[in-house]
């Protein structure tokens, strides 16, 4: 994945994220708290907000320092797995099957994280 790709990447997913902030906070306010799930609507659209800036900041360091893909793909397929079960399952859409995808999209996020330090660490600078 190109570094300019990561950079759009990392401000799309940033960008939906404040979008699915504020449509859980106003649109769908009285059916998740009725469901009692505005707390993982919230923990979705926190974790994706992270892990877009996360994304940005691979992006920004790559430019000086090539390599690293696979932890590009770390932190946008793991935010997608993992935010976006928790959206679907605060939503109580497709619970028997979207459910094990939170844990795998947590496993990559991590893998993600671990992945930038090891490219950090053997980077030049």
């Amino acid at each position: 994945m190109s570094t300019r790709r990561i950079l759009v990447i990392a401000c799309g997913l940033a960008a939906v994220a404040v979008a699915l902030g504020a449509f859980g906070a106003h649109a769908l306010r009285e059916r998740l708290e009725a469901a009692d799930q505005l707390a993982h609507w919230e923990t979705a659209v926190r974790y994706q907000m992270w892990h877009a800036l996360a994304l940005l900041a691979f992006g920004l360091f790559r430019r000086a320092h090539p390599g690293g893909s696979a932890v590009a793909w770390c932190f946008l397929v793991g935010t997608v797995c993992f935010s976006g079960s928790i959206y679907l399952l605060a939503l109580e859409i497709g619970s028997a099957v979207v459910w094990p995808f939170t844990p795998l999209g947590g496993l990559l996020l991590i893998a993600g994280w671990i992945g930038f330090a090891v490219t950090a660490t053997r980077s030049s600078a």
